[in-house]
């Protein structure tokens, strides 16, 4: 008779798992919805950390370009940037041959089973769909453009400029139909720039604005400087009215803006209303949406949803100021969140430390910044301020090619606190805004941002910056307040 097989231990039985689970260890998959700033950032960090053995990256883009620069739409739209492929910093094929990420454009994801942990994807050029498995799941999809609700606003000749896809379609329409007369709906950030790309080429440039200032996240005082400036370049404004309809020709083709003040003549119309976070998808999968309508997420980026995370202009964050939760759809912070949702899904630890809302563009010669809170926005979220604004030059007033300079600075009455800064000026004037943004995060007074050590010379600025002038100004007008 055979002999009978030795008893194993506890203690062998254990081993021999633990090799078997590393002879056969299954690679975890992480799904990727959204190919641009925050979907490839994070998907790139967590690469760097874990290799193609332990992590499968696998990333659905319903366009047919990655990580691109889409802030640089307008400039290429107004003909100072040549080529489109130089907005792109990463083709697709880069992602999947040094980085074996697999990314597929030209699929969108239409749902996803949070409890399933699948997501069901379409390929736009095949028209099917399939499901694929996840362990887990970063969303990023982006914002959406703003479309008002009015008659005709699909129609042909409407533009929204989010994707390199827009902006092409702006581009050739500007070369088949040679329009002679743009309307731009909209003065925020997008609008006034697009406004001045139709400018630049050529066309007659209406901007129809709701509000009664163009770049409502100004104070009125500084917005009124950039609507003067935006007239001075030979464009039209309506600021005051709103938008109620599209009117179009036989061929469906845009004829006209339809406006509380009458209909405007319009060849081709861009939409300048500004964004929403595109969390519909998350929605649906009942992933929490917060007040802004981003997606909630905590400090490292994670939904409410166990294996859920999100990054970008979809998911919310909140303002180290008011500490209110915000959702502000800035390359900046997409990239910033995205290598923090990288990190940790990567198997290190990172927290996102939240957002001031620094911004800065352009119209023409005229620079326009802001950062924090201004006055009306500080007022809002509880606190009692204290505001002035100065006007200075951006060199010594002796030096050539000195340009004027305005800057309005809040502080809070009876600390000091800085809470908000806001410029508009020429050349050398906005990105004097990170000084004050840096002062911001730190949570500087006013007098310690007057002591900050800055450089001087006459070609730079005048001997007193008019960073300086400005807080020296709200630091007498808060001192004169506690008296």
């Amino acid at each position: 008779m055979a002999p009978l097989p030795r008893a194993t231990s506890a203690t062998e039985r254990s081993s021999t798992a633990r090799r078997r689970i590393q002879e056969y260890q299954v690679t975890e998959r992480l799904i990727v919805i959204g190919g641009d700033a925050a979907g490839m950032s994070a998907a790139s960090q967590a690469r760097r950390l874990k290799g193609p053995d332990e992590l499968e990256i696998l990333a659905f883009e319903r366009g047919r370009f990655t990580s691109y620069a889409a802030c640089g739409i307008p400039y290429w739209i107004g003909g100072l940037i040549g080529e489109r492929d130089e907005l792109v910093a990463r083709a697709p094929e880069v992602f999947r041959e040094k980085q074996s990420i697999d990314v597929r454009t030209g699929h969108e994801v239409v749902g996803i089973d949070t409890g399933a942990r699948t997501v069901t994807v379409r390929d736009l050029a095949a028209g099917e769909e399939a499901e694929h498995a996840y362990d887990q799941l970063l969303v990023a999809t982006g914002a959406t453009p703003l479309r008002p609700p009015v008659p005709g606003i699909d129609a042909d000749g409407v533009f929204g400029v989010q994707t390199l896809e827009h902006g092409q379609k702006v581009l050739d329409a500007l070369a088949d139909r040679d329009p002679q007369r743009a309307v731009v709906i909209g003065a925020g950030y997008i609008g006034i720039e697009m406004a001045e790309a139709m400018l630049l080429r050529g066309l007659e440039v209406h901007v129809v604005e709701m509000a009664d200032q163009p770049m409502s996240t100004l104070d009125p005082e500084m917005g009124d400087l950039v609507a003067d400036a935006m007239r001075r370049m030979g464009m039209h404004l309506h600021l005051g009215v709103a938008v109620e309809g599209i009117a179009t020709g036989e061929d469906e083709w845009i004829r006209g803006v339809v406006t509380a003040d009458g209909t405007l003549e319009a060849d081709i119309a861009v939409l300048g209303t500004g964004t929403r976070p595109f969390s519909d998808l998350a929605a649906d999968a009942e992933i929490p949406i917060g007040p802004s309508r981003g997606i909630v997420t905590d400090r490292r980026q994670r939904t409410p949803v166990d294996g859920g995370w999100a990054a970008g202009d979809c998911a919310e964050t909140f303002h180290r100021v008011s500490r209110s939760p915000v959702s502000i759809a800035l390359g900046t912070i997409a990239n910033k969140q995205g290598r923090i949702a990288g990190l940790n899904l990567g198997g290190s630890y990172s927290a996102f430390p939240g957002v001031l809302g620094t911004a800065v563009t352009k119209v023409c010669e005229m620079e326009i910044a802001r950062t924090g809170l201004g006055e009306t926005a500080a007022q809002a979220a509880g606190f009692e301020v204290v505001a002035e604004t100065i006007k200075g030059t951006t060199r010594a007033h002796y030096y050539p090619d000195a340009t004027p300079i305005t800057i309005k600075t809040v502080a809070e009455r009876g600390t000091g606190r800085l809470l908000g800064a806001q410029i508009v000026g020429r050349e050398g004037a906005a990105k004097r805004i990170d000084v004050f943004a840096t002062a911001l995060w730190n949570e500087m007074t006013v007098d310690d941002l007057l002591n900050v050590d800055l450089s001087y010379a006459p070609p730079f600025s005048p001997v007193w910056d008019p960073i300086l002038i400005a807080a020296r100004k709200v630091d007498g007008a808060v001192r004169a307040a506690g008296l």
